[in-house]
């Protein structure tokens, strides 16, 4: 027979919380190989469009991989992919200790990446500017997509550095908001963003892309780009809608 003591053991062990394969679901990093060089798979992104690349991942059912509709870009015409760098902050009133942990943050800054920016949904300071472009830029990142505000607006612009963003103010973070975490999985929207995914923007917002999936999702995308081709010359030579369908286009 259990002593008591065996009883309330077994009892305590029972009551603990048993987290290990939630954080390991949800704290997961992907470390997975990608069979081109990634400058290779950015470039041949940024020759695609959202349209394209989010219509392939509805077919392997991800609905849910556009970032929130208001994060647009800078200007219109700026396009960008890389690997995610991510980073997240909140709003705070300490500033003790910020800028050590941001210029560490910084010098992590790794060629090809997208700086990917969860903010707590903060509506005052900005989180980007001139000079963090400047950086970001001799460390090789790619472009920024920030949850939040931005400021410095000319100096970014005269950079000619791929921003997304969702308002701008002249507010500085420091005293109002503080790094908590970068590199860590991060959730903006519906969409949760893990360092590595790719990132791609366009005119029509930010896509996560899986990185176990990526390159497979860029073969596929650039068939639908070729196909559009042929779907515009068939609407251009007067097919009728129900001949372009039987030829496999769509509208």
């Amino acid at each position: 027979m259990p002593s008591l003591k065996d009883m309330r053991g077994k009892a305590k062990e029972a009551g603990l919380m048993k987290l290990d394969k939630l954080i390991a679901t949800r704290q997961r990093i992907p470390n997975c190989e990608i069979p081109i060089p990634i400058p290779e798979l950015c470039a041949r992104y940024e020759k695609l469009y959202t349209g394209a690349i989010n219509d392939v991942m509805r077919e392997l059912t991800l609905l849910d991989q556009n970032l929130p509709s208001d994060i647009m870009p800078l200007r219109d015409e700026m396009t960008v992919c890389g690997e995610a760098f991510t980073v997240k902050s909140a709003p705070n009133v300490m500033i003790e200790g910020e800028m050590t942990f941001r210029a560490q943050m910084l010098d992590e800054f790794k060629p090809n990446g997208v700086v990917v920016w969860d903010t707590s949904s903060d509506v005052e300071a900005s989180l980007w500017g001139g000079v963090m472009t400047a950086t970001a830029i001799t460390k090789g990142i790619r472009g920024a997509v920030i949850a939040g505000g931005i400021r410095d607006t000319k100096q970014i612009l005269e950079q000619n550095f791929p921003v997304f963003y969702r308002y701008r103010t002249s507010n500085g973070s420091l005293g109002r908001c503080m790094i908590t975490h970068y590199q860590v999985p991060i959730k903006v929207g519906k969409v949760t963003v893990r360092p590595g995914d790719i990132i791609f923007g366009d005119i029509d917002g930010v896509l996560c892309i899986p990185r176990e999936i990526a390159y497979d999702v860029l073969l596929r995308a650039e068939g639908i780009e070729r196909n559009e081709v042929d779907i515009f010359s068939w609407v251009r030579q007067g097919d009728t809608i129900s001949e372009i369908i039987d030829k496999g286009g769509y509208f």
